[in-house]
């Protein structure tokens, strides 16, 4: 089965809008994407933050009306705000498994495979974690994650307690769990990253050591270990939660920060936390620390 894909640029303001009245129109899926290569790193909690430039992407089946869209949505917005319209005919694919050709298996630290299904490594000394790309974030492949795994697989976890806030797939609380820790509780904002987080537990074998929660569901323990690998600004915003949540003596690592964020992350937790050196990949860095 082959699509109607129609796309446009407008402005931050209209995008919303069209997309809405795309969605009226009967479109299949509508998206955006950034017109102009402009980084967006901190959307707000719940926030949908989109670019001054925005491309709104709308699929419609193949008995829609391309002209007729086209005709419609002009006479709804200005034509002033609208540019670039493009319409094309794409041929359907397995889109679910598109991304294979770009993830492969990746190592952390000698000790750690992250393999999409039917590519997994059986190197003695080493664990294999299992995940496909899902409905969450996390497989590894982003800087964030692989800072916090490259973590996971350096420390001695064995028998530990540990907390992934923010979790997406689930991948650290998995990881954990292969690498030895006892146990893992998972909190994300969004349901459908506990639907990713049980399915990734269940596909490794590791269901029985894992809960996932969202916030509110989430009755607070103390750990070991905690991971939050979000961005600055909620990092910075719960500090004393995901402070509170660390045993003292335990280890807290936090990631999802941009270089020039780090010393705005610090400065809400060195007051609890004595920071090592920060690690860095690409323009992404890492922290860690104990809790006094």
């Amino acid at each position: 089965m082959a699509w109607h894909q129609i796309s446009v640029i407008t402005d931050e303001h209209t995008a919303p809008k069209l997309a809405d009245f795309f969605d009226h129109l009967g479109a299949v899926s509508v998206t955006y994407m950034d017109a102009e290569d402009e980084p967006v790193y901190e959307p707000a909690i719940g926030e949908t933050k989109i670019w001054r430039n925005t491309q709104v992407i709308a699929l419609y089946e193949l008995d829609a009306e391309p002209e007729l869209i086209k005709s419609l949505v002009y006479t709804q917005f200005q034509p002033d705000d609208l540019a670039n319209w493009l319409h094309e005919e794409i041929p359907d694919q397995a889109w679910e498994r598109a991304w294979m050709e770009f993830y492969k298996p990746m190592k952390f630290a000698d000790k750690l495979w992250v393999c999409p299904t039917g590519q997994e490594q059986l190197e003695s000394g080493t664990v294999c974690l299992t995940l496909d790309p899902g409905l969450a974030f996390g497989t590894g492949t982003h800087p964030t994650t692989a800072l916090c795994l490259e973590w996971l697989a350096s420390h001695d976890l064995t028998g530990k307690t540990v907390i992934d806030y923010g979790c997406g797939s689930g991948i650290l609380a998995v990881a954990a769990i292969l690498l030895g820790a006892n146990n893992a509780h998972a909190v994300d904002i969004d349901p459908q990253a506990l639907t990713a987080t049980h399915d990734n537990a269940l596909k490794n074998q590791v269901q029985n050591k894992i809960k996932a929660y969202l916030p509110e569901q989430f009755t607070p323990v103390k750990a070991d270990v905690v991971l939050a690998n979000i961005l600055a600004k909620p990092l910075i915003d719960l500090a004393e939660t995901i402070i509170g949540l660390v045993t003292p003596g335990g280890q807290l690592v936090l990631s999802g920060i941009l270089y020039e964020q780090a010393e705005s992350v610090i400065a809400a937790y060195r007051h609890a936390i004595t920071f090592a050196p920060l690690a860095q990949q690409e323009d992404w860095i890492r922290l860690t620390g104990i809790k006094h």
